[in-house]
């Protein structure tokens, strides 16, 4: 299923970035402390493999239903109207997701041409985890609620 081998792409995705994420900070603390000297590209590099930890590790969250709700009202419901309301508001979501993805798609395009500081890359960079983890989103949630034999969260 593609789903499943997206959702081991992002788990594998979001190892590595907190292990970057970890060792550029960890050498940049040793550096900073340890050699009053630091690396320039540090803060840019950690910061890009935060926001990657994070947008890519969302879908996971969604997939499993680990992400904060308010179902106080919903959880009383009875099964159908429960099941209902819960597929509406992942196709809701879904949907807004969507949008989100192709807005992020479009800002990553128009700053395409500016760089970053310390490295010459792209400063839409940034915008590529936050595409990636919308749209990986976005499928977990239309997927949930197209499918009557998945069980929602």
């Amino acid at each position: 299923m593609i789903l499943a081998r997206a959702d081991t792409g992002a788990r594998l995705v979001v190892i590595a970035s907190a292990a970057i994420m970890v060792t550029v900070v960890t050498a940049q603390v040793v550096m900073r402390y340890g050699f009053n000297a630091s690396f320039d590209w540090a803060d840019e590099v950690s910061r890009l493999a935060f926001v990657t930890t994070i947008f890519v590790g969302i879908p996971l969250g969604v997939r499993d239903g680990t992400h904060v709700g308010i179902d106080l009202i919903v959880d009383r419901l009875p099964t159908l109207p429960r099941h209902l309301v819960k597929r509406f508001t992942s196709s809701l979501a879904g949907v807004m997701l969507l949008i989100v993805t192709w807005a992020t798609f479009q800002v990553a395009g128009a700053t395409w041409s500016e760089r970053l500081g310390s490295i010459n890359v792209t400063s839409s960079v940034f915008f590529f985890p936050v595409i990636l983890g919308a749209l990986h989103s976005a499928l977990h949630l239309l997927y949930m609620a197209a499918d009557p034999d998945t069980p929602l969260p």
